[in-house]
């Protein structure tokens, strides 16, 4: 069973000497508030592929979607190794998030259904899928979904500096 809270530690050679780590929860609560990620995979021939999205935090981890013929979906058919990032803009302030895992299919369809409600609560109306098949549909198409595996993840704090490192155990991908 996956484990419900990380290991948790600062890691001193990229902190102020006041830092200090930040709660996994605290962590997790801006993970599921963030509006926007940016999704990194891996191309067929090794170059990076960056992306931004939509995501949503459900039964403790990230959940995106995607087209089946779009290149992240085409990336992760090869190597389900991803980065998830989200944070801010702002240079003396606010915690920049980092997850890297492996990106799992959700098939499912009660967890689909979940998933698309929880798309609805989080980004409105017009983020409102159907399923079947084992993805959602909607108005853009069939949108296959995507949970990742949290392995490691990351918090870059400004104010003062600092960096959390998080890890998980009995996950996928370990």
């Amino acid at each position: 069973m996956p484990q419900s809270v990380p290991r948790t530690a600062l890691d001193a050679r990229y902190s102020a000497r006041e830092a200090t780590a930040v709660a996994w929860p605290e962590a997790e609560a801006l993970l599921a508030a963030a509006g926007i990620f940016w999704l990194s995979t891996v191309r067929p021939d090794g170059r990076p592929h960056v992306t931004p999205l939509l995501a949503v935090w459900h039964e403790g981890a990230p959940h995106f979607c995607t087209g089946p013929a779009e290149r992240k979906a085409l990336n992760l058919r090869e190597n389900p190794e991803v980065v998830l990032t989200t944070g801010s803009n702002a240079l003396d302030a606010g915690l920049d998030l980092v997850v890297e895992g492996t990106a799992v299919r959700v098939e499912d369809e009660d967890r689909l259904r979940a998933l698309a409600g929880a798309y609805t609560a989080k980004y409105g109306e017009e983020w409102t899928f159907g399923v079947r098949d084992g993805a959602f549909v909607g108005g853009g198409g069939r949108a296959l979904v995507f949970r990742v595996e949290p392995r490691t993840a990351f918090g870059f704090a400004r104010d003062p500096y600092g960096q959390t490192r998080w890890e998980f155990t009995g996950r996928a991908g370990r």
